[in-house]
């Protein structure tokens, strides 16, 4: 029998370790910012159910302030995180309109309200750049993490400003990914469509604004004007 003499291997060095590691990261967050495409690819449906740091519940009810017998639109409403949760705020007398692009997300909204028994949630197929609805139609008007996915955001803020009712509240969340538009330009083109801002919580990697249309401050408007509980005091103007 012939014995193979074999060199020890030499271990490999923390520093070689360190950039090997590295370089895997750098290369799963470039997939992960090339790969996150818009609309956002219904095959990846399951990250939409994760809740996001500083777009909690608690934080979009006090910010969205939903109540019964009000009627509701949310556009791009993915899988359903934020539609089974507002929609029984709104009571049998309310209604929850949802609007997006693709089919096969608002099938799974549906098929996920019916198996709670929401049955006042109403699904509708189109471009959010063109509400297929009359001026003034709804009390509040809200996007989380979808109107950066959507061409063209300011046309989506003056068609939410006009199915707005007088004194309606649009409210709008973002969270940093490839598509998130920072505080400092969303607060622009919201100027731009004739609403100004009256509330903001989180940090402008996340955080959640309500909107109201100009001209819309009654007496019970003024108080919260600008009442932003935890205003970070960067807006990630870009």
């Amino acid at each position: 029998m012939h014995l193979i003499a074999t060199a020890p291997i030499a271990p490999i060095p923390a520093r070689t370790r360190w950039a090997v590691a590295a370089g895997v990261g750098a290369a799963l967050t470039a997939a992960w910012w090339l790969g996150d495409t818009a609309p956002y690819p219904y095959a990846q449906r399951g990250l939409l159910d994760v809740p996001l740091p500083f777009l909690t519940a608690d934080r979009m009810d006090a910010v969205l302030q939903p109540r019964p017998g009000e009627r509701m639109l949310e556009i791009g409403p993915g899988t359903g995180l934020q539609s089974l949760h507002v929609a029984p705020q709104l009571g049998p007398e309310g209604r929850l309109d949802v609007l997006d692009i693709q089919q096969e997300m608002l099938d799974h909204v549906m098929c996920r309200a019916g198996r709670d028994g929401l049955a006042t949630i109403r699904p509708t197929r189109s471009d959010a750049r063109e509400l297929p609805y009359a001026d003034g139609t709804f009390d509040a008007v809200y996007a989380v993490t979808a109107l950066g996915e959507i061409p063209e955001p300011d046309r989506v803020l003056r068609e939410a400003a006009r199915v707005l009712a007088p004194g309606g509240r649009l409210v709008i969340g973002e969270f940093f990914d490839r598509h998130w538009i920072p505080l400092g330009r969303l607060h622009r083109l919201a100027d731009a469509a004739g609403l100004h801002l009256t509330e903001r919580r989180g940090p402008s990697p996340a955080y959640l604004a309500r909107f109201r249309p100009c001209g819309a401050d009654g007496p019970g408007h003024q108080s919260e004007r600008l009442a932003h509980s935890d205003r970070d005091t960067n807006d990630g103007e870009a």
